[in-house]
Parts: C-alpha cells; sequence; structure tokens
C-alpha cells in the first residue's frame, strides 16, 4: 500500500496541481521552518518536496475534518517500502504537533490511527476482489461499505467526500464508455449529461489537465516561431492570470539560471580529468557550485 489508489490518472492529478496551483488569489505556499529545513530526508524520494495538507481548526480549536488532512496522511504513506509504517506514523505525528495546538493533534493523531486502519482493512479486501470490468466501482463499494467501521459520517464526508465525487464520476463516464449498446450520438449524449451535473468548479478540476497541457504546448510552438518572455507572459496570462504568469516567468527564469550552473558543473568536473575525479575533487567542488539541498538533484545531471 502506498497510497489510496485513485481511479483519475496520476498525469492528470499532477497537472491539476499545477493548475490549482496557478489559480488566482492563492499566495505561493510559505518555505519551511528554518529552524527544522530538511524535514522529509528521511524518505530519499521526498528530498526537495513538502508534504501536502493544509491542515485547520475551527475558532473553537476543534480540528477541520477535511480532505486536506487525507492528503498529509497519503503524502507520507507514499514512503512505505522505503521507510517502515512506524517510521512513517512517528513522522506523521511529529508534523500534526508541528502545525496544530495540543487538542486538534490529538484528534488528528485518532484519525491517523482510524485511517492507517482503514487502509490495511481494506488493503486486504482488494485482494479478493474478482479482476472483472465492473472492478472499479466493486471498489468503491467495498471501500463506503468499510469506512463506518472506523469513521464517523461526518468524519467519512470531510475525508472521502470530494474524491468521492470524483469518482462517482469517472465510473460513470467509463461504463458509458465502456457500453457497447450505444450509439455514438447515445454516448455523447450521456456524456454530455454527465458534464451538465458537473458543478463549475468540478468542471474546472476536470479540464485543468488538458488546459495545462494546451498552455504548455502553445508556448513552446510560441518559442520555437521566435517569441520572448513578453509574448510568453501575454500567452499565459490570457490563459490563467497576469500574477500566475508572473509565477511562471519567475519559475523560467529560475530553471534557466539551474541549467547554466548545471553546464559550469559539468566543464569544471570534466576540467578534473577522467583520472583524478577522487570524491574529495568533486566533493569541493560541488560545495563550491551548490547548497546541500541543491547537491541531491546532481545525480540526475550525472
Amino acid at each position: 500500500m502506498r497510497t489510496n489508489k485513485s481511479l483519475i490518472a496520476a498525469g492528470a492529478l499532477a497537472a491539476m496541481a499545477l493548475y490549482w496551483s496557478l489559480a488566482p488569489g492563492e499566495p505561493p505556499a510559505p518555505a519551511p521552518p528554518k529552524e527544522d529545513p530538511d524535514l522529509f530526508a528521511f524518505v530519499r524520494s521526498m528530498e526537495g518536496t513538502r508534504p501536502d495538507g493544509n491542515l485547520t481548526a475551527s475558532a473553537g480549536g476543534t480540528l477541520v475534518v477535511d480532505a486536506e488532512l487525507g492528503h498529509l496522511f497519503d503524502y507520507y504513506l507514499a514512503g512505505l517500502g522505503e521507510k517502515p509504517l512506524a517510521a512513517i506514523r512517528s513522522q506523521i505525528e511529529l508534523e500534526l504537533d508541528r502545525r496544530l495546538a495540543p487538542a486538534p493533534a490529538r484528534e488528528a493523531k485518532r484519525l491517523l490511527g482510524a485511517y492507517l486502519a482503514y487502509k490495511q482493512a481494506l488493503a486486504g479486501i482488494e485482494q479478493g476482489l474478482a479482476p472483472s470490468g465492473n472492478a472499479p466501482l466493486a471498489r468503491l463499494q467495498a471501500m463506503r461499505a468499510l469506512r463506518p467501521a472506523y469513521f464517523t459520517a461526518q468524519e467519512s464526508a470531510g475525508l472521502f467526500g470530494a474524491s468521492d465525487v470524483r469518482d462517482d464520476d469517472a465510473v460513470a463516464r467509463m461504463a458509458v464508455l465502456g457500453d457497447k449498446q450505444l450509439s455514438e450520438a447515445g454516448r455523447q449524449q450521456r456524456l454530455a449529461a454527465l458534464d451538465a451535473a458537473l458543478t463549475p468548479a468540478q468542471r474546472l478540476e476536470r479540464d485543468a489537465p488538458q488546459q495545462v497541457s494546451r498552455l504548455d504546448d502553445a508556448v513552446r510552438t510560441l518559442r520555437a516561431q521566435g517569441g520572448g518572455d513578453n509574448e510568453v507572459y501575454r500567452l499565459r496570462a490570457a490563459t490563467f492570470t497576469p500574477e500566475a504568469a508572473a509565477r511562471l516567468a519567475e519559475l523560467d527564469r529560475e530553471e534557466s539560471q539551474w541549467q547554466q550552473r548545471i553546464i559550469a558543473w559539468r566543464a569544471q568536473k570534466a576540467a578534473l580529468g577522467a583520472g583524478t575525479q577522487d570524491a574529495a575533487q568533486v566533493a569541493r567542488l560541488n560545495d563550491a557550485l551548490f547548497s546541500p539541498d541543491e547537491q541531491r538533484r546532481l545525480g540526475a545531471y550525472e
């Protein structure tokens, strides 16, 4: 078990994450606390990343149980296989203590225990599901039948309500696409009805991967035709917002600067000579050009 298997493709989820990061009115995420700059080095695959989940408590100090809490749990559970469950659970609890006051942190830890037990029980049930064309629906039904043993109705709605809506829509679309009795016109009519049932926010979320992909393609085409940074900015601002376009322009500048530093690093490393590249020399070169956090990325450029 790594994370809750979604019926939505992983690539689409990644694109959706980028889309929402560009949404208007959302400030950049705060930097990690200075006193603990390397929170996630205990799992190598997470180096350089930050945990999901925007945990909140009500004005009365009660934990808000929503999808964000599940996102935090799943972020760390993705490290299973690299670290044992006990170590990952301890790290999640530390993160809960860091982010929340004592009372909501205790409640979040209780829900963490229920969440882990639920996931383990679900894994056992999934092994018994027979492969079939109805497997996604069978899995959804099994998940929902299992939840009352671990969560109240309110907790289930908070943790899983948003993903249930997406999963229901995905299963319905799969059923329409797989129905061989439908004509093409009938299929399009059914899909249009599903589209009409979506809220504007859900429609934006569904269309986000295609919108991001189309923008990336348009930017590459524009640059290939000689378009400069100003033209790219205007294209992005028209697609999203001026603020999002400015953030993307800054990312472009950072990436360009990084690539220039990699070119210089490779050249200096080559100048050491093939026969003299001992570990100490390479370490000194790396220390001179990159911070410790940046050095973790160098393996991809060897």
